[in-house]
């Protein structure tokens, strides 16, 4: 898994995102916010595509594990967090699915007691076939690059004057690949990009689970299975869009000017979600639900614009010579931000979460836990560890008007990442143009 869908995986993702965003720069020297976001838009929404397949395929190589039967039919026993039961003579660990564990399922089964390592999510299959579709439509695609002359230009098409150069930060000259590296301002740009990935991939990361756990629990009757399934095509549809809408803006108000906009915006909508996961675990009312969907696609615009605004304001900075170079090698700002978002997220989710339980849990008559787990609350930290204790199944035998703690598990989250792009908006007002020094020589740049 690390090494194909890791390493390998992650390489041909690199070499497949640069090429085409750089080549299509070259094809529109007039637009060239445009450009990057049509090719990154391609990318973002792949996911419209790829989601559904996905669906597809897992539910076609999904196999259901071993069905016991309903909790009172089988005789369970408790040893060290885990839960067994006698299986044709045999001691097998097996997992109770109740009432809210259900929804979770692949395919919805019975509620009752399910065997251990029977059975097959797909995903096998799955990796399999969409391994080979990819294949042939990314060998087609490469074959059919072409790129422009060297002194290629749109008809009709007068570069910019020097005034609206520099009010853009539009550089006339080329700066190397490596002395890019060297500059302020590709550091500069490596944190815009970091932290804005970071808080972006980070809620998209678990926007589904986040969407399900917030009002799954709240508003049952509306965000089902199926809402949520349709609430994550939204999230590549607004992806996508965003991508090509802020990256084509930028072409009329500039790179910084986007970047602002980014942040400011962002900053103000991360911390507004932790008010509405309160409110909505108070108050469940539809508006709630309505501002977070209407909140998150806006977050998920912005992060698809800031990537595929991020190549023009490279090449605006550092021309176009070596742009697909110096952008590849901001990329690792990606990278980081891949490792960072999604670690962060669970591991301040996990906090959170362990938290939620132990409080719930205290307020769970002693006996009804026993008769509901097998153990007593003494073994409360085995029965965490092997998640034989969620929310969901303490919620169950809770007493009644206990506050569900599920829609909070992502407050200190979102404050976070507004943190991170307060960061970030300091490293883009900061921005300057490169100094004369870091250019090619005029005898390098017309060779």
């Amino acid at each position: 898994m690390y090494l194909g869908y890791g390493v390998i995986g992650g390489c041909g993702l690199g070499l497949g995102y640069v090429s085409p965003v750089s080549t299509l720069i070259r094809w529109f020297p007039d637009r060239r916010g445009m450009a990057a976001g049509m090719a990154i838009m391609g990318f973002g929404g792949g996911a419209i595509i790829g989601a559904p397949l996905k669906r597809y395929f897992l539910r076609l190589f999904y196999h259901a594990p071993d069905y016991l039967g309903t909790v009172d039919q089988v005789r369970l026993v408790t040893e060290g967090g885990k839960r067994f039961a006698e299986v044709a003579g045999q001691m097998r660990e097996v997992v109770v699915v109740g009432t809210n564990d259900v929804a979770g399922m692949i395919v919805r089964g019975a509620e009752g007691v399910y065997v251990v390592g029977t059975g097959s999510v797909g995903a096998v299959g799955t990796f399999a076939t969409l391994g080979l579709i990819y294949l042939v439509v990314m060998l087609v695609a490469a074959f059919s690059y072409r790129l422009p002359a060297h002194d290629w230009k749109p008809a009709g098409w007068s570069p910019p004057s020097d005034a609206q150069r520099s009010k853009r930060m539009i550089s006339t000259r080329d700066v190397d690949i490596d002395e890019a590296l060297r500059t302020r301002q590709f550091w500069q740009l490596w944190i815009v990009l970091c932290f804005n990935v970071t808080a972006g991939i980070g809620v998209l990361s678990v926007a589904q689970t986040m969407m399900t756990e917030i009002f799954g629990t709240t508003l049952p009757s509306i965000v089902d299975a199926g809402f949520a399934a349709t609430y994550v095509v939204m999230i590549s549809v607004f992806n996508m869009l965003g991508r090509f809408f802020w990256a084509s803006t930028s072409d009329f108000i500039g790179r910084r000017n986007t970047y602002w906009i980014f942040f400011a915006l962002g900053i103000a909508l991360y911390l507004s979600i932790p008010f509405v996961a309160r409110q909505v675990s108070v108050m469940p009312a539809v508006v709630w639900l309505v501002y977070f969907y209407a909140a998150t696609m806006i977050i998920f615009t912005m992060y698809g614009g800031g990537f595929a605004t991020i190549p023009a304001y490279l090449a605006d900075m550092f021309g176009t010579r070596y742009v697909g170079g110096i952008h590849g090698r901001l990329l690792t700002a990606w990278s980081v931000a891949g490792v960072i978002g999604p670690e962060a997220i669970t591991r301040l989710r996990a906090r959170a979460l362990d938290g939620a339980l132990r409080d719930l849990a205290a307020l769970v008559d002693p006996a009804r836990f026993r008769a509901a787990f097998g153990a007593g609350l003494d073994q409360l930290d085995a029965l965490i560890a092997q998640k034989t204790v969620t929310i969901g199944k303490l919620m169950e035998i809770a007493p009644s008007g206990t506050v569900d703690p599920t829609p909070s598990l992502y407050n200190l989250t979102m404050i976070l990442m507004a943190a991170l792009l307060a960061i970030a908006l300091v490293a883009n007002a900061l921005m300057r143009p490169v100094r004369a020094e870091h250019y090619l020589p005029e005898s390098e740049a017309e060779a």
